[in-house]
């Protein structure tokens, strides 16, 4: 409840440089516990410097929405993928240098680059709406999938990617996806039709959960079981914007082209 309440807080009431603070110190630690569960797989990776990077992107996007810089953000992806080899020259050992390479820019793009978006969504008009819309939605799929999987599950979803997931919590969480996307239609720019709303329901509603699954493949082959142990009873910081890690950049997109 203090982290929900945190979290409203963050999106409605505080500035927008506390809120762009808010998602940096989360790309930050969830990309801490990504390179940390890589690492445990005995594979080298750049961790400071993709952790670095990663908080360093959602803050450039933040100065360039807010006026303040110009749009560097092209230009800082390009730098970040030409130093990684270049760190990677300076190397004596060079084994396993297309995994090292390809999971710090896969921890970069999948982490930061996607979850920034939220900072692109809050700078919208009425952007504080969107967003909280797009919480609200992705989270009740997220929520529903387990609350129904856990009640009346009896299907395998995906076994040999994440054991406990069933075809029947993942059509729950998609339907309460549905639900809450006509519950919250208020948050939308007026003219948001019946048709948007269940696109959008199913659209996050699906999304939600293979980001969720997209996080449990890399635990299950990291052979660990949360992502971290900053949250009690959630896990780490990963497991909690897993399912927002595609919602957040499709639905921005989706915002800009139809309304």
């Amino acid at each position: 409840m203090t982290l929900i309440l945190f979290v409203i807080a963050a999106v409605f009431i505080f500035p927008n440089w506390f809120f762009c603070f808010f998602v940096t110190s989360l790309i930050g630690i969830g990309m801490y516990e990504f390179f940390a569960m890589v690492s445990k797989k005995g594979i080298f990776v750049y961790k400071y410097f993709g952790t670095a990077m990663g908080v360093l992107l959602p803050v450039i996007i933040y100065l360039k929405y807010g006026g303040f810089i110009p749009d560097l953000e092209p230009f800082l992806i390009v730098f970040i993928s030409l130093f990684v080899f270049v760190l990677q020259f300076a190397r004596q050992d060079n084994s396993e240098v297309l995994a090292g390479v390809a999971i710090t820019l896969l921890g970069i793009l999948y982490i930061s680059w996607f979850f920034s978006f939220i900072i692109r969504i809050k700078y919208l008009p009425a952007g504080n709406n969107l967003v909280a819309f797009l919480l609200v939605v992705t989270k009740s799929g997220d929520m529903g999938a387990y609350l129904i999987g856990s009640l009346m599950g009896r299907h395998s979803l995906l076994p040999k990617v994440s054991p406990k997931k069933t075809v029947e919590g993942t059509l729950g969480g998609v339907a309460c996806s549905i639900l809450l996307a006509f519950l919250a239609k208020g948050l939308l720019p007026q003219g948001a039709s019946a048709i948007n709303l269940v696109v959008l329901g199913v659209l996050l509603g699906v999304l939600c959960q293979i980001g969720d699954l997209s996080e449990s493949l890399i635990k299950r082959d990291c052979k660990v079981k949360d992502a971290g142990r900053y949250l009690p009873g959630l896990g780490g910081v990963l497991d909690v914007i897993d399912s927002l890690l595609f919602t957040t950049p499709i639905f921005y997109f989706y915002i800009k082209m139809f309304f």
